[in-house]
C-alpha cells in the first residue's frame, strides 16, 4: 500500500523540457562558445536524444540558435507568460544594476511590443525568474559579476544571486546553482545542466551545493590538490620562470587557494587546463575574481612564507627521495648468467634440474 501511495504521489512524467539560455548579460558569450567543446555530455547529445532516461530538451541559445527574429523570441515571451512549463533558465553574463542611471540601459533582447523599446536583462530575469523550475549561472560573470563588476566598473554589476538574493528559490524549491568560470569549464557546464535536467523530470535528487552555490562534487577541492605540478611544491621545488614544469606558486599562481577542478579534469576531453599547460591559475572561479587575485602573475599573499617552509622540509624530502630513487634504481645482484643460483633459494633436493644431484633429500647438518 506504501509503494502504491508513493507512485500516485509522483508528479506525472515530464516529456520536454525547454532551455532559455539568455547570453545577454554583460558578457563574451565565451562561455556558450566554451560548451561546444563539450563531451561528457555533449550539448549535441542533450537535445538529440542520446542520455538515457532524459526527456526531450529544447535548447533556445542566441549564439547557437538557428532561429532568428520574431521566430527565436516567441520561445521567451511564452515562458513570461507561464505557457512554456517546465522551463530551466541558464544565464551567461553579469547582471548590471539599471537602477543607476538616467537614460538608455546597459543590456537588452528583444523589443517590448507595446513600448517599442528593448527588453533589459533586469526585465527579463524579473519575468523569467518566478516562472523557472531552476535556474543556473553559466561563467564566473553570471555567478558572481566576474570582470565587470570589479572595482571602478560604472554599471553596478553582479552576479544573479546578487540580484536575486543567496537564499532564492525558484518555484520547485531548489536554489540558484553556479557554475563558475572564464569561461566555464565545457564538460562542468554541461554535467550540471544534466543533472539539473534530470532533476527537474523527476530523475535526480537535490544537487548537492556549496556555501557559494557550486556544485561540491566539481568545486569541492583546489587547484592545487589536482594539480600535476603539487608534487614539485611539496618538495620546495619551484619553477621561477615559465615554461617550466614545476611549481608555479612563485610566478604567480593561485591554485593552492581557488576550488577549481580543471587541474584535475583538463579542458578538453581530459587535455590541457590552465597548470597543466604552464599558465598560473588566477583564481577565476572564486567569488573575489578579479579583484582580489590583482595583480596577476605576482606571487599570493603568504607564499613567500610558505614556500619558504617548504624549502626547507622539502629539500630534505627531495634528497632522502633521491636516495631511494638511487637505490631502487638498480637491478638485484642475483640476476646474472653464472652457473651459480644467488638467489638465496634453498632447494629441497639435492640438484638443479640440470641433470646435477641425485634427487635425494638434502640432510641438514
Amino acid at each position: 500500500m506504501q509503494s502504491q501511495q508513493v507512485i500516485a504521489d509522483r508528479p506525472p512524467a515530464v516529456k520536454e523540457i525547454h532551455v532559455l539560455w539568455m547570453t545577454t548579460g554583460l558578457g563574451c558569450d565565451g562561455d556558450s562558445v566554451s560548451v561546444t567543446a563539450a563531451s561528457l555530455p555533449s550539448v549535441e547529445d542533450v537535445v538529440m536524444g542520446a542520455i538515457p532516461g532524459l526527456p526531450k530538451v529544447h535548447l533556445h541559445n542566441p549564439v547557437l540558435a538557428y532561429e532568428v527574429g520574431d521566430d527565436f523570441m516567441k520561445w521567451w515571451y511564452l515562458a513570461a507568460e507561464g505557457r512554456l512549463e517546465p522551463f530551466v533558465l541558464v544565464l551567461e553574463g553579469s547582471v548590471p544594476n539599471e537602477k543607476i542611471k538616467s537614460e538608455g540601459y546597459w543590456a537588452a533582447l528583444g523589443t517590448d511590443s507595446k513600448t517599442g523599446q528593448p527588453i533589459t536583462t533586469n526585465e527579463w530575469i524579473d519575468r523569467l525568474a518566478p516562472k523557472a523550475t531552476a535556474i543556473v549561472c553559466a561563467g564566473t560573470c553570471a555567478t558572481y559579476g566576474g570582470i565587470h563588476a570589479m572595482e571602478g566598473n560604472p554599471t553596478g554589476a553582479m552576479g544573479l544571486a546578487d540580484y536575486l538574493g543567496w537564499n532564492w528559490r525558484s518555484k520547485a524549491g531548489l536554489p540558484i546553482v553556479n557554475v563558475p568560470g572564464c569561461p566555464v569549464q565545457p564538460d562542468n557546464m554541461m554535467e550540471t545542466l544534466l543533472y539539473l535536467l534530470y532533476e527537474v523530470a523527476g530523475l535526480a535528487p537535490v544537487i548537492p551545493l556549496d556555501d557559494q552555490l557550486r556544485p561540491m562534487w566539481l568545486f569541492g577541492k583546489t587547484v592545487h590538490e589536482g594539480c600535476d605540478r603539487a608534487g614539485y611544491y611539496e618538495q620546495g621545488d619551484f619553477a621561477y620562470e615559465y615554461g617550466s614544469p614545476k611549481c608555479l606558486v612563485k610566478i604567480g599562481c593561485w591554485g593552492q587557494g581557488v576550488n577549481c577542478n580543471v587541474a584535475k579534469r583538463g579542458w578538453m576531453d581530459g587535455v590541457g587546463g590552465c597548470p597543466n599547460v604552464g599558465g598560473i591559475c588566477i583564481g577565476c572561479t572564486m567569488p573575489g575574481f578579479p579583484d582580489k587575485f590583482m595583480p596577476f602573475m605576482d606571487a599570493p599573499p603568504g607564499s613567500a612564507v610558505s614556500s619558504f617552509a617548504s624549502g626547507i622540509y622539502g629539500g630534505l624530502i627531495r634528497a632522502l627521495r633521491g636516495i631511494t630513487n638511487h637505490t631502487v634504481s638498480k637491478e638485484p645482484r642475483w640476476r646474472h648468467t653464472h652457473p651459480e643460483l644467488t638467489t638465496g633459494y634453498d632447494p629441497k633436493y639435492y640438484g638443479n634440474g640440470n641433470g646435477n644431484g641425485n634427487g635425494k633429500p638434502k640432510i641438514h647438518a
